[in-house]
């Protein structure tokens, strides 16, 4: 019977050991993912702002020269 229980705790410690490294591996692939994804929003998220301020822009622009134009045009009346 100690034999029994010896080999059950060779195997339940070899079990440990595995699953430890297993989980090391996963932590590491994890946090290259996290990483990756951080950049990926990052890079999309600055190319979102510069699109918003292109279109702020252009939205200005239009508004002022069409105040500008109506301006001009009431004055001239």
């Amino acid at each position: 019977m100690d034999w029994f229980n010896a080999v059950d705790a060779t195997y339940k410690a070899d079990l440990r050991e595995l699953n430890e490294s297993n989980f090391q591996r996963f932590e590491a692939k994890l946090g290259e993912l996290r990483a990756e994804l951080s950049r990926s929003f990052q890079k999309d998220l600055a190319d979102t702002k510069a699109d918003l301020i292109k279109w702020m822009v252009i939205l200005w622009s239009g508004s002022t020269l069409t105040i500008l134009g109506f301006t001009f045009v009431l004055t001239k009346l």
